[in-house]
């Protein structure tokens, strides 16, 4: 919506991966190199483990992107919690390979289709996406598949990419054997403060921008602080920036409008508890109240406030903050649903708008269309 207000020739902020817009921070250099050295030596698993977002999948398709083209053959399996021959049936679609007969059967057309690949002088990739809801059995499968070998090369190699807690998964006594196996890990931690901002500045370069969108300076810092420094928490909060931008009509972006998203994506995410009827009665409603160890029980119903010691002027200050920070809530929230109210009625307009030139331009092909001749 708001690529052409900024001169942009894609979207920069997507939440998909993509390797066109990957940005070698140093967490990323460092795995990129373990990942690097596994891949060279063709054998056994390389684990990657990071937060959710925090761009794992895009250094993987970067790696392959930068992989002689042709000779790697790549296969991507989500898993979730299946049994090991569901799991083999998985990893049989990923390659192509049809599925006939048991689990025998798949084993004996896998080991084929990877020997037939090695003769072709091309080696097979397995990645195994959310590796930490893999099975036991399932585990134990996929490290059976790389005892394949063809003379003394291994037929197989397999990405485990994975949240962190997989990490505590490998060290458990059932991960002993596929620990062996292991050539290389690295764990992909979120970017650092200066990180943060070129990460911002790389994707919109990468999205054809040249001298806007403008930012002040304090933006990054609290960018950052939202964020985390993770890469898909920047895109949801950066995207949304942009948009506020292009529904202000400015493409100078300040510390108070990124304030005001993260205040509306905060309140978008918000739990809300229902509120229990009425008219229902409560569950520990029979329960005596408790009291305080070794004295009475404080009876707040007949307690007479007219007996405290309280300064006249300390109740009237507290009472004037109180008002006071419930007109600013009720204000801000007032100001928040009139610049919604705005960007709906923005909307609505440039919908009407586009709708208008599609009537005009149906209009004008019917009147440039001649009449057909009569019989």
């Amino acid at each position: 919506m708001y690529e052409a207000f900024f001169g942009l020739s894609s979207k920069p902020f997507q939440l998909n991966p993509d390797p066109k817009f990957y940005y070698s921070s140093k967490p990323h250099r460092r795995a990129r190199s373990y990942l690097v050295y596994g891949v060279m030596r063709g054998e056994g698993f390389i684990v990657i483990t990071g937060e959710v977002g925090a761009g794992k999948t895009t250094i993987v398709r970067d790696l392959l992107d930068s992989l002689e083209n042709g000779s790697v053959v790549a296969a991507h399996m989500v898993s979730t919690q299946i049994g090991a021959e569901d799991a083999l049936k998985l990893v049989c679609a990923a390659f192509g390979v049809p599925v006939r007969g048991g689990k025998a059967d798949m084993l004996m057309a896998l080991e084929a289709y990877f020997i037939t690949q090695v003769t072709q002088g091309k080696r097979c990739l397995l990645i195994v996406d959310e590796a930490q809801n893999l099975h036991p059995q399932a585990v134990e499968e996929l490290r059976m598949l790389s005892n394949f070998q063809f003379g003394d090369q291994a037929l197989l190699q397999t990405f485990l990419v994975g949240q962190p807690e997989f990490r505590d998964i490998l060290q458990s006594p059932h991960m002993l054997q596929l620990r062996q196996r292991v050539t290389a890990r690295c764990h992909l931690g979120p970017l650092d403060e200066e990180d943060t901002r070129a990460y911002v500045e790389h994707r919109l370069k990468c999205a054809g921008a040249t001298d806007k969108p403008t930012f002040d300076d304090d933006v990054f810092p609290a960018l950052h602080r939202y964020t985390g420094g993770i890469p898909r928490r920047i895109n949801t909060l950066a995207d949304r920036l942009l948009l506020q931008g292009y529904l202000s009509e400015t493409t100078h972006l300040t510390l108070s409008a990124l304030n005001e998203v993260e205040a509306e994506i905060e309140a978008e995410n918000a739990v809300v508890v229902p509120a229990a009827p009425r008219d229902e009665p409560s569950r520990w409603g029979d329960l005596p109240k408790p009291a305080s160890a070794g004295r009475e029980a404080l009876d707040t119903d007949n307690l007479d406030l007219g007996e405290l010691d309280i300064d006249e002027e300390v109740v009237s200050a507290v009472n004037d903050q109180i008002a006071r920070a419930s007109a600013e809530q009720i204000s801000a929230r007032l100001l928040r649903l009139e610049r919604s109210v705005l960007r709906q009625e923005r909307i609505s307009l440039e919908i009407l708008a586009a709708l208008k030139k599609i009537l005009a331009a149906s209009r004008k092909g019917r009147a440039s269309t001649p009449d057909a001749p009569q019989a």
